[in-house]
C-alpha cells in the first residue's frame, strides 16, 4: 500500500491537522461574531467574500500554483539554486499585481459596494481588506514554494497563526470597545483579516530567510535568468488566473445576488441579509468543517496523480482514485447523518438561531457531494484534463445561477438549496464520466 506510505499521506495528515484546527477555531470565531454583531451585520461581512475571492484569484492564486510547479521541477542538485530565484520572481510579480489590485479596490470601494455588492455599507470593509492583499501575495507565494518542495509544515503553521492572530485581534478590539460602552463595528472583523495576513507574511519571510541564510542564500538578480523564469511563471499563471477568475466571478455573482433575489421572495432587506448571513456565515462553514480532510488531500493529490500519469503508472491512479472516492463518500454519508440528526440542536445551542438549525439540516444532504468534489477535480487536473474540469465547474455554476435568479423569488431560500443539491449532483456525475476509464478499469490494481 505505497499510497499510504509516501509523502502524500504524511503531507495530507499535516495539512489536515492544521486545517481542522483552523476550521474549529474559525467555527467558534463565527459563533463569537454572530453573537456580537448579529445576523444582519454578519450578512454584510459575508458580502466581502466575493471581493476577497476575486482579488486573490487575480493577484495571487495562479502565481502561487506556478511557483509550486516550477520549484517541484527543480528536483536535481544542479537546479536547486534556481528555487530561491523562482520564489523571488513569483513574489515580485504577485506583489506588483496585488498592489495594483489593492489600490483599485481602495479607490473604487464606493461604486463597487453600491453597484456590484448592492450594499453601500461594504465600502469601508473593502478599503480595509485592500491593505491585506499584498500581504496575501507574500504569504501565498511562500506557501507555494514549500508545497513545491513537498514540505507542508510551514504552510500548515502559517495557516494556524493567521487564524489565531485574526481571532485574538477581533476579540481584543471588541472587548476594548464594549468596556468603553461603545457598540463594536463589523469593520473590526476586516481589521482582523489584515492583522492575520500580516502575522503570517512576517512569519513566512523570517522563516525562509533564517532557513536559507547559510544553506543557499538568495542569488543576485544578475546571476540567474530571472526574466526567463518570469516568462515561465506568466505562461502558466495567466491561463490559470483567467480560469479561476471566470469561475470566481460566477461565484461572486451568485453570492451578491442571493440577498437581492430573497427580496423578491417577500423578505425585507434586513431579513434577507440576516438569512444570507446565517447561511454563509454559520450553516455552510459548519457543514464544511469535515471537508478539511478532503481539501488537504486534494492539494497533495494533484502532484501525486501527475507523477503517476507521467510514468504511465495507471495502477497507482486507479488505486488512489478508488480509495479517495470510497473515503470521501463514507465521510460524507456519516457527516450528513450527524448534521441532519443534530442540526436543530447545534443551531440553537451554538448560534442561538433557529434558522441556522433548519439550514444545517437542509445542507446535510449535500455532504457526500461537497466532500467528493474537490478531490475529483484535483484528479482531473493531475491527469492534465484542466479544460474538462473548467467546463464542468462552469456548467455547475451556471445551473446554480439559474436557480438563484429564477427559483429563489418563487421558493425563497429553498430554491437556492435545491439548486445547490442539483448542481452538485450534476458536477459529480460529469466528473465520474470524465474519469470512467479509471473507475471501470479491468486490470489488477496493485
Amino acid at each position: 500500500m505505497r499510497f499510504l506510505k509516501n509523502r502524500l499521506f504524511t503531507g495530507t495528515l499535516i495539512l489536515t491537522a492544521a486545517g481542522f484546527s483552523s476550521r474549529i477555531l474559525g467555527f467558534f470565531y463565527r459563533m463569537f461574531l454572530s453573537q456580537t454583531f448579529g445576523e444582519e451585520k454578519m450578512g454584510i461581512y459575508q458580502l466581502l467574500t466575493p471581493i476577497i475571492v476575486l482579488s486573490y484569484s487575480l493577484a495571487v492564486s495562479g502565481i502561487e500554483t506556478s511557483v509550486s510547479k516550477y520549484v517541484a521541477e527543480c528536483g536535481d542538485v544542479r537546479s536547486t539554486p534556481l528555487r530561491p530565484v523562482i520564489l523571488k520572481t513569483g513574489i515580485f510579480f504577485s506583489l506588483s499585481m496585488s498592489i495594483l489590485t489593492g489600490f483599485f479596490l481602495f479607490e473604487y470601494a464606493d461604486p463597487i459596494s453600491v453597484h456590484f455588492l448592492l450594499e453601500k455599507r461594504c465600502a469601508g470593509l473593502i478599503r480595509i481588506y485592500a491593505i491585506s492583499l499584498p500581504l496575501s501575495a507574500i504569504h501565498g507565494c511562500i506557501n507555494g514554494y514549500y508545497f513545491g518542495l513537498k514540505k507542508t509544515g510551514l504552510p500548515a503553521f502559517s495557516q494556524l497563526l493567521e487564524q489565531l492572530m485574526r481571532i485574538i485581534t477581533v476579540f481584543f478590539l471588541c472587548r476594548q470597545m464594549l468596556s468603553k460602552g461603545s457598540m463594536p463595528s463589523i469593520a473590526i472583523a476586516a481589521v482582523g483579516l489584515v492583522v492575520g495576513e500580516l502575522s503570517s507574511a512576517v512569519f513566512c519571510l523570517f522563516f525562509i530567510w533564517f532557513q536559507n541564510r547559510k544553506v543557499h542564500p538568495f542569488p543576485s538578480a544578475s546571476s540567474l535568468p530571472q526574466v526567463a523564469i518570469l516568462r515561465k511563471i506568466l505562461l502558466l499563471s495567466l491561463p490559470l488566473t483567467m480560469n479561476r477568475l471566470i469561475l470566481n466571478l460566477f461565484h461572486s455573482i451568485e453570492s451578491v445576488s442571493i440577498p437581492n433575489r430573497l427580496l423578491l421572495s417577500g423578505l425585507s432587506g434586513s431579513d434577507a441579509l440576516s438569512l444570507y448571513g446565517v447561511l454563509t456565515g454559520m450553516a455552510l462553514p459548519l457543514i464544511l468543517v469535515p471537508s478539511t480532510l478532503t481539501n488537504s488531500l486534494s492539494v497533495l493529490l494533484l502532484p501525486y496523480i501527475s507523477e503517476a500519469d507521467s510514468l504511465n503508472r495507471t495502477n497507482r491512479i486507479i488505486s488512489a482514485f478508488r480509495k479517495c472516492v470510497f473515503g470521501c463518500l463514507a465521510l460524507g454519508v456519516a457527516c450528513g447523518i450527524f448534521f441532519y440528526a443534530t442540526g436543530n440542536l447545534i443551531g440553537t445551542l451554538l448560534f442561538h438561531s433557529e434558522k441556522a438549525g433548519v439550514l444545517i439540516r437542509a445542507l446535510s444532504f449535500l455532504c457526500p457531494f461537497l466532500y467528493l468534489g474537490n478531490v475529483l477535480t484535483s484528479i482531473l487536473h493531475g491527469l492534465g484534463k484542466a479544460g474538462s474540469a473548467f467546463a464542468i465547474q462552469l456548467l455547475t455554476l451556471s445551473i446554480r445561477l439559474l436557480f438563484v435568479f429564477f427559483s429563489i423569488p418563487l421558493l425563497g431560500i429553498r430554491g437556492y438549496l435545491l439548486g445547490l443539491f442539483f448542481s452538485q449532483l450534476v458536477f459529480c456525475f460529469l466528473i465520474f464520466i470524465a474519469l470512467r476509464e479509471y473507475l471501470y478499469y479491468n486490470k489488477n490494481v496493485l
